[in-house]
């Protein structure tokens, strides 16, 4: 009596599973119909604004500068060749992307492998390590900005303990506002960076390198054909997120520069901003952002073909 009264509701359900796998077969239609309004909604906030991005880089939107709307071909795109302020932008966006991202692989995963080290605490470090990444990056770029003022930041006084009258002013020199801003965005995401590589290594088996370790293997050995091979796939797709997010962020540069000394420190998403937002060109600034997409899209299709390569 007991065991069908346990069957009974399997029973049940699985008629119920079966009922709605023949409904669906009839009635092949209705599950879009019924995802049709978030469809209709994600359109509209993502695919319509990226399609009005692309037809105004074609236009005259400047509208401080009595633009009318009409078509102006590829003025825009013409401009980007000859404006010094994208060179200068263009330059830090690739130098920023490249260094940060370099620094947020190497660290991270060092700072990955230490976090899934054995040792009291372990739990509560990797909880307090996450608190940099949990700050608005806002908050982060103007809290930077003070630490790193020549006149009384905390960077040149905690120097300055150790190296007697130093003084430098951080944010005035371009090579050194440039290095900032790298430095503040790397203590910030590399946090976040290692949780998601450690997250990796929680499942590479401890047996494997006892096994190596069996064998003969040090550490080192371990380290490059045990661990890198099987967090390589994982690193590899989290780069692409981050890189994104290097690309496409202004907020760091935003509070902690606005983009000098002499646009030095100017990224491309951040030229947008000002072209789009202060000197009111939209259709100049939509041409960046069509540049901007470019570029990423390539950078994507290099690191998805990279992440193939690796799983085959």
């Amino acid at each position: 009596m007991k065991a069908e009264k346990i069957k009974s509701p399997v029973k049940r359900t699985l008629g119920v599973i079966g009922a709605l796998s023949n409904y669906t077969k009839r009635y092949g239609w209705l599950p879009w119909l019924m995802i049709l309004p978030v469809i209709i909604i994600r359109c509209l906030t993502t695919l319509y604004p990226v399609l009005m991005t692309f037809i105004n880089s074609f236009r005259d939107l400047h509208i401080i500068g009595g633009g009318t709307g009409a078509f102006a071909g590829l003025k825009n795109y013409a401009k980007l060749l000859s404006d010094e302020k994208i060179a200068s932008s263009m330059q830090f966006t690739i130098l920023f992307t490249i260094v940060s991202m370099t620094f947020h692989i190497v660290l991270g995963v060092i700072l990955a492998m230490m976090l899934n080290m054995k040792f009291k605490g372990k739990k509560f470090l990797r909880t307090i390590v996450l608190i940099p990444w949990a700050m608005p990056m806002i908050v982060a770029g103007r809290a930077a900005r003070w630490g790193f003022n020549g006149t009384y930041g905390f960077v040149n006084d905690l120097i300055g303990r150790l190296v007697s009258e130093f003084h430098y002013d951080w944010l005035i020199h371009v090579d050194a506002a440039r290095l900032a801003v790298i430095i503040v965005d790397l203590w910030k995401d590399i946090p976040f960076f290692a949780i998601l590589v450690l997250a990796s290594l929680q499942f590479v088996s401890a047996d494997i390198y006892e096994a190596a370790k069996i064998d003969g293997a040090g550490a080192v050995k371990s380290f490059f054909y045990i661990t890198i091979p099987s967090i390589l796939k994982t690193v590899m797709t989290i780069s692409i997120f981050f890189t994104m997010w290097r690309i496409t962020s202004f907020e760091l540069v935003y509070a902690m520069t606005s983009g000098g000394p002499y646009d030095g420190t100017s990224v491309l998403s951040y030229r947008i901003l000002i072209e789009a937002f202060n000197n009111l060109n939209l259709g100049y600034a939509s041409a960046i952002a069509v540049v901007l997409f470019l570029i990423m899209l390539v950078l994507t299709g290099i690191n998805l073909f990279a992440i193939k390569k690796i799983s085959d």
